[in-house]
C-alpha cells in the first residue's frame, strides 16, 4: 500500500502523487494530513521552509472541496507573488484528476480586472497575497463570506512584511465557523496573536523544535575585517567550484553592487531586489532555476517565495536584523532531505549575533578560516582534473584525432597532462599566488588579544574622522553615511559634530571594532579615510544626544538584532540644516591623538565644497579593493 494512501488520500489524489513521483510523505505531511482529513479543526503547524508544507495543507483542502459547487470554498494567503504562483501551480498539479475544480492566483503586478473575471467564472480555491486580496474585497470583486477553509502559509513571513492589518481585515470578512490552518516556520508574538484572535482551540504540530533550524543545514561562519568582506565572498565561491547559492544582503544598493562586482569578476551572478521590474525578476528567476546563474544576490524581501531545488549554499554576506529572518534564509538550502550549508561572513563586532542565533536555532556554528590562495588553487586543480576525467566523450572528435596526435607527438604523457591542466589552472595560480591571508586574526570566536584601551560595551566612544564639511558633509549627511556604511541603527551613531576638515562622532563601545575595521581603508574623493579614538568621549553620560544636545534615545540596546527594516533608510525631519558655522579647530579636550593627518584642511586652503544645490546625498563611497588607487584586480573568468 502506498504510504500516502495510508494517510487517507482518495484515488484522484493518489494518481497525482504517482505522477509527481512522491514516494514517502515528509514529517509535516505525515502529521498534518490525517488530522485535517478526519477532523474539522483549526491547526497550527510549525515547520521549516522546504519541508513539504504545501502538500500538507493542499491535499486535505482539495479532498474536502466540493468540485460541483462553483463558489469559493477555500482561501490560501501567502506573502509574495512568487510563492502565490508556486502554490497555485502545485494545487493544480495535485487536483489534475478532479474534474471541475479550479484554482485562481490573485496577486499584485497583474491585471486585477482579469483576476476578478477568473474568480467570477468559478474558483473553488483562491491563492492570494494579502494586499491584492484586500484590494479586491474593498472593490467588491470577490466574496469570501462563505468559505469553509482559510490557510495562512508562511504566516511569520507575511507578518514580517507588514501584512498584519490586512490579514486581520481579511479574516474578519470570513465566517467564524470556517477552519483556519496556519503554517509557519517560526512562532513570533504576532503569529501567536493571530492564532489567539481568529482560531478556536487549534491543534499544534511541530516538526523539530520551535524556531529551530533544519537538521539538514550545517552552519558556518568566517570572521574577516569589514574591508575584506567582498574578497571573502569570492574566495568562498572559488573554494566551492560547484556552488549554486543565494547570497543575502541587507539593502537593495548592496545587493546590486555585490552582483555587479561578481559579474565583472567573471562569476555567473545576478541581483534580485525590489527595484527590478516584474519582467526582470521573472527573467532572473528563470535563469537561476536553469542554473545559468550560480550566485543569486538577493534582499530578504525579494527572496521570499524562492523555491529552487538543489541550492548548495546560502551565504549571509550581511546578517539580517531579525533572527527569524536568518532561519528563513538558511531554509533556502537543505531542502527535501538534501544537505546544505549556511555561511555567514562576519566581523569581530558581530560575533555576539552568532551566539544569539545559536541559542534560537539550537544549533552550533562552526568557525572556519577563509581559504588561502594556495588552498583555493589546490581545490580548483583537483576539480579540473575530476571534470576532465568525468567528461563524456563525443566520438565526433575521432575524425580530428590524427591532426591532434600530430600536434602533441613531441610531448610525453606527463607533459601533455601538465599542459592541459595548466590551461585553466595557471589563471587561478597567477591570481592567488601573491594574495594575502584575509582571515581576521583575533583568537577563538573573535576575541581580540589586545585593545588600544579598555572599552566596555556600554560606554560611549568618541571618534575622530578626517572628513568634514569640505567633503560636502553636514552633520545629518555624515550620520547617514556612517549608519549606512557601518550597518548600524538610527540611534547607534550620535553626537555627530562636523568641522571644516574633520569631524567627531560617538557610538557605544560594542561597535568600536566595527568602526575601526570598516572605516579605516575606505577612500573618499581619492584620499583614504582615517578614524581614531578621541581621548574625550564628548561629555555627558551614555544616553544618545543629537548635535544640539537633545536626547535621542536611552541606553544601550541588548542583543544583536534590531527592529529596523533597512539600515540604508535616511532619517527625516531635520530640514537639512548644516554645521556650516563650525570652525575647523578641535574643541577643547577633543584633540586627536598623534596630531592631524596631511589630509586635513587649514584655514588658508581654498575650499572645494560643492555649491549648495550640488551637495552630496551622504551615500557610501565605493571601497577601494587594494591599498593603492589602481583598478581592482579581476579574478580569472570561468571557462
Amino acid at each position: 500500500m502506498n504510504k500516502f494512501e495510508q494517510l487517507g488520500l482518495n484515488e484522484s489524489l493518489l494518481l497525482a502523487v504517482k505522477d509527481l513521483g512522491f514516494e514517502n510523505p515528509s514529517e509535516v505531511q505525515e502529521k498534518a494530513i490525517p488530522i485535517l482529513l478526519e477532523q474539522n479543526t483549526d491547526i497550527v503547524a510549525l515547520a521549516q521552509t522546504g519541508t513539504g508544507k504545501t502538500a500538507a495543507f493542499g491535499f486535505p483542502l482539495i479532498q474536502k472541496i466540493d468540485a460541483d459547487d462553483k463558489s469559493t470554498q477555500g482561501l490560501i494567503l501567502s506573502p509574495t507573488r512568487e510563492l502565490c504562483l508556486q502554490i497555485t501551480n502545485e494545487i493544480k498539479q495535485y487536483s489534475k484528476y478532479i474534474k471541475g475544480l479550479h484554482t485562481v492566483a490573485v496577486y499584485g503586478g497583474a491585471s486585477i480586472t482579469e483576476q476578478a473575471r477568473e474568480v467570477k467564472r468559478g474558483a473553488q480555491i483562491i491563492v492570494a497575497t494579502p494586499g491584492r486580496m484586500q484590494d479586491m474585497i474593498n472593490r467588491g470583486l470577490v466574496n469570501i463570506k462563505n468559505i469553509n477553509f482559510c490557510v495562512l502559509d508562511e504566516a511569520d513571513e507575511m507578518l514580517n512584511m507588514g501584512f498584519y492589518d490586512d490579514i486581520c481585515s481579511i479574516l474578519s470578512d470570513t465566517p467564524d465557523e470556517k477552519n483556519t490552518w496556519l503554517f509557519s516556520a517560526t512562532m513570533p508574538q504576532e503569529v501567536a496573536r493571530i492564532a489567539k484572535q481568529f482560531m478556536h482551540e487549534p491543534q499544534e504540530i511541530t516538526v523539530g523544535a520551535k524556531n529551530s533550524g533544519s537538521s539538514t543545514v550545517s552552519h558556518e561562519f568566517y570572521m574577516v575585517n569589514a574591508r575584506d568582506r567582498y574578497e571573502a565572498l569570492k574566495r568562498l565561491a572559488d573554494a566551492n567550484p560547484d556552488i549554486f547559492s543565494v547570497v543575502f544582503c541587507r539593502t537593495k544598493r548592496d545587493t546590486q553592487s555585490v552582483a555587479e562586482k561578481l559579474i565583472e569578476d567573471g562569476y555567473n551572478a545576478a541581483a534580485l531586489h525590489g527595484d527590478l521590474s516584474q519582467a526582470q525578476r521573472d527573467g532572473v528567476m528563470k535563469a537561476f532555476r536553469g542554473r545559468q546563474i550560480q550566485m543569486l544576490v538577493a534582499t530578504d524581501v525579494a527572496a521570499r517565495g524562492i523555491d529552487v531545488d538543489n541550492v548548495t549554499h546560502v551565504v549571509n554576506y550581511q546578517l539580517p536584523d531579525e533572527i527569524e529572518t536568518y532561519n528563513h534564509r538558511s531554509g533556502r538550502t537543505g531542502r527535501a532531505g538534501k544537505l546544505g550549508t549556511s555561511i555567514v561572513i562576519v566581523t569581530k563586532s558581530e560575533i555576539r549575533k552568532i551566539h544569539t542565533i545559536e541559542k534560537i536555532i539550537k544549533q552550533k556554528f562552526e568557525e572556519k578560516s577563509i581559504p588561502s590562495g594556495i588552498e583555493i588553487c589546490e581545490i580548483q586543480l583537483l576539480h579540473l582534473a575530476n571534470k576532465i576525467h568525468d567528461t563524456e566523450i563525443d566520438h565526433e572528435i575521432d575524425n580530428y584525432l590524427p591532426a591532434i596526435y600530430e600536434v602533441f607527438q613531441d610531448l610525453t604523457k606527463e607533459e601533455l597532462v601538465k599542459r592541459m591542466v595548466s590551461v585553466e589552472f595557471n589563471r587561478f595560480l597567477a591570481y592567488y599566488k601573491s594574495k594575502r591571508d584575509i582571515t581576521s586574526q583575533g583568537g577563538e570566536r573573535g576575541e581580540r588579544s589586545s585593545e588600544p584601551r579598555e572599552i566596555r560595551a556600554g560606554d560611549p566612544v568618541r571618534y575622530f574622522i578626517n572628513i568634514g564639511a569640505r567633503d560636502d558633509f553636514d552633520w545629518m549627511q555624515l550620520k547617514d553615511f556612517l549608519k549606512e556604511t557601518l550597518d548600524l541603527g538610527r540611534d547607534d551613531v550620535f553626537k555627530v559634530d562636523v568641522k571644516e576638515g574633520f569631524s567627531f562622532f560617538n557610538t557605544d563601545g560594542e561597535h568600536t571594532a566595527k568602526v575601526m575595521d570598516t572605516l579605516n581603508g575606505f577612500e573618499l574623493h581619492g584620499r583614504r579615510i582615517n578614524v581614531e579614538i578621541s581621548k574625550n568621549d564628548g561629555g555627558g553620560n551614555s544616553s544618545r544626544r543629537d548635535h544640539n544636545g537633545r536626547s535621542s534615545g536611552g541606553g544601550r540596546r541588548d542583543g544583536g538584532f534590531r527592529g529596523e527594516r533597512s539600515s540604508s533608510r535616511r532619517e527625516g525631519g531635520f530640514g537639512g540644516k548644516s554645521e556650516s558655522r563650525s570652525s575647523d579647530r578641535a574643541p577643547r579636550g577633543e584633540k586627536r591623538e598623534g596630531g592631524f593627518s596631511r589630509g586635513s584642511a587649514s584655514r588658508g586652503e581654498s575650499s572645494d565644497r560643492a555649491p549648495r544645490n550640488e551637495r552630496r546625498s551622504g551615500s557610501a563611497p565605493r571601497r577601494s579593493d587594494s591599498s593603492s588607487n589602481t583598478p581592482r584586480e579581476r579574478r580569472p573568468r570561468r571557462s
